[in-house]
């Protein structure tokens, strides 16, 4: 049997290993603050947080506001809602001239012309509250 003497097995080492320590101690309200950026911050590593902040490499936070990407969500499949009854308008309108004469087709275009006209203010209402909801949350959050 060939057995390698060299080979001890287990981990290989590092090439540059971290062999120097530092301890230094926080009061509580200290503590709150480190915790508090070490959290804001995405590192999964409170030792590469504290070197990165010593160093002064580049750090950077990002803050996602859950409710706002909620909204954003929730807007888009709104607008995909009304790309679809747009789509259906059309081809309704195109049945109804196909199907029916030029009188019953214009009676039935006047009801969905009503219930359109109560749709566009539907959407006018939905436009200003975004415009409300933006001027309120998410720019605040863009200045801080």
């Amino acid at each position: 049997m060939d057995i390698n003497k060299n080979n001890k097995g287990g981990r290989k080492p590092k090439l540059n290993p971290s062999k120097n320590r530092y301890v230094f101690r926080l009061t509580d309200e200290e503590n709150a603050n480190f915790l508090k950026l070490y959290d804001a911050s995405g590192l999964n590593n409170k030792a590469k947080f504290i070197t990165t902040i010593l160093f002064q490499k580049e750090l950077k936070i990002v803050k996602v506001d859950v409710s706002t990407m909620d909204y954003h969500t929730q807007l888009t499949k709104f607008f995909y809602q009304f790309q679809s009854i747009g789509n259906n308008y059309n081809q309704i309108v195109k049945i109804l001239y196909r199907n029916f004469t030029e009188k019953k087709a214009s009676f039935y275009l006047f009801k969905l012309e009503n219930q359109t006209k109560e749709l566009a203010l539907v959407c006018k209402q939905i436009i200003e509250l975004t415009k409300e909801f933006e001027q309120k949350h998410i720019q605040k959050t863009s200045e801080k």
